[in-house]
């Protein structure tokens, strides 16, 4: 068997790792590297370590665009083969990857104008939307913890990683011809912290041999535990005091939907008054749609709300919102409200209209819920910038910013070691991926303490055989 690490080593985003055994060439996710715009383009546009058509199947772990992004690329270069992935996976996919190619456009037009002053040609987009739908074709649906063979001596079995809805982590078991042996190859996918508000736990597995495992929070540790409705509770009484309206901006994917059933649950149970909650993202709302369709992903506490009170992520008062001009009403709007909007980082979308309406105006608070990268809008407001720009002005931030950061989908190092050492088997050798040097490093260094298997930190382009 060899491995191959062809994206997210040293980095959290662009995972792709190429397996090949038996002959069979397998790849492991195919996301898109998410970065500078000019460095991004650059990466995803070909597939340096690998020949596209020379690939025989796809297994992919979860729907998040640094996992799947680049899928439709890969078809319009000759992939022809067979895209593994669970039912909520590719139903997320089916919006996700449209969304996707809408960016894609957007980003060569600000490219190609930085391109054309430096005398360079123009570029193309990825792909498109078509090119999105012709890619869903090639999946194929297999769900929890339903072993099946994918290729000569090679059963893939999905088990859940609690991350997002539908996430798995890939379990392969292998028969190797090359020697003989059976061999239980387990890569982790992103694996989530547990005690979710809507999802399962992360499923240990059993009997692993070899682990390829992600390790975004290796040496850094959550603020707060899962669960925190009361603190949700306390920023919105305090934000309510205010009189204006609380913006929150939030991840299309999981975060919207997690979000929406706290909320839920704090407004039954009178912990915050009932106003107006507005959902501002096309892609949320679509999200959203797909969740009540996979009841199969939920814990047991959403699955028994689901049949007992019917919609987990719907109550009074709560309006989903499409279109353009809806969501220009609501920035004419002077009464308080809740409004949900995308991106979680304040990088694009409508987010960027509410803040630029909002930001001026100390009765506004902006509270966020989620990660947000260094030098991005989200990140200055968070770290207090008293200035920032919105779409090529500064605005002075009079607005109260507030956060909560008990929803993040990862799971932070002391977990990922819980994870580990409830993951069974002798796990003879482990490399680590998508996570900066520093955090890998930091992860590899506490599981080197405690585990007397081989581990190492994943470089880029490296093969290893085991």
């Amino acid at each position: 068997m060899k491995l191959t690490f062809c994206g997210a080593a040293g980095t959290t985003t662009g995972s792709q790792h190429l397996l090949e055994v038996n002959g069979v060439r397998i790849l492991l996710d195919c996301g898109l590297y998410q970065g500078r715009r000019k460095d991004a383009y650059e990466v995803n546009c070909c597939f340096p370590h690998f020949n596209p058509a020379s690939i025989d199947h796809v297994v992919l772990s979860h729907a998040h665009i640094d996992h799947a992004g680049n899928l439709p690329n890969l078809c319009t270069k000759g992939f022809t083969g067979n895209i593994y992935a669970t039912f909520a996976t590719r139903d997320l996919c089916a919006v996700m990857l449209p969304d996707s190619a809408r960016i894609q456009t957007s980003d060569v037009r600000w490219l190609n104008k930085h391109r054309k002053r430096e005398g360079l040609p123009e570029v193309t987009p990825l792909y498109n939307e078509m090119d999105a739908e012709k890619c869903l074709r090639q999946f194929v649906n297999v769900g929890y913890d339903r072993p099946m063979m994918i290729a000569k001596g090679v059963t893939l079995t999905f088990i859940d990683a609690g991350h997002i809805l539908g996430s798995a982590q890939v379990l392969l078991e292998v028969e190797d011809e090359s020697d003989g042996k059976t061999k239980r190859f387990l890569f982790s996918g992103d694996v989530g912290r547990g005690n979710n508000d809507i999802l399962r736990d992360p499923v240990p597995a059993t009997d692993v041999d070899f682990v390829l495992m992600e390790s975004t929070y290796g040496g850094r540790e959550h603020e707060l535990g899962t669960g925190a409705d009361d603190e949700v509770a306390e920023v919105l009484n305090r934000a309510l005091k205010r009189g204006g309206k609380v913006l929150i901006p939030c991840f299309a994917v999981e975060r919207t939907q997690q979000l929406l059933y706290v909320l839920h649950q704090l407004f039954e149970e009178k912990k915050i008054p009932e106003v107006d909650v507005y959902v501002d993202s096309p892609l949320a709302v679509n999200a959203t749609e797909i969740f009540r369709l996979h009841p199969e992903c939920f814990n047991d506490e959403v699955y028994q709300f689901l049949f007992e009170k019917r919609n987990p992520f719907g109550f009074e008062g709560l309006e989903l919102i499409r279109s353009v001009d809806r969501s220009k009403a609501l920035n004419r709007r002077d009464d308080q409200c809740i409004i949900i909007s995308a991106s979680g980082m304040c990088e694009a979308g409508r987010i960027l209209h509410h803040l630029k309406n909002g930001i001026e105006d100390p009765k506004t608070t902006v509270f966020f819920v989620g990660y947000c990268a260094e030098q991005t809008l989200g990140w200055k407001l968070r770290e207090g910038w008293d200035e920032v720009p919105i779409f090529g002005k500064k605005y002075q931030v009079k607005a109260a910013i507030d956060r909560v950061d008990s929803f993040s989908g990862h799971a932070d190092h002391s977990e990922l070691l819980d994870y580990f050492h409830r993951t069974t088997g002798p796990k003879s050798k482990v490399w680590l991926v998508h996570g900066e040097s520093s955090r890998s490093e930091a992860l590899r260094e506490a599981l080197a303490k405690e585990h007397d298997g081989e581990v190492s930190v994943a470089e880029l382009g490296r093969t290893v055989e085991f």
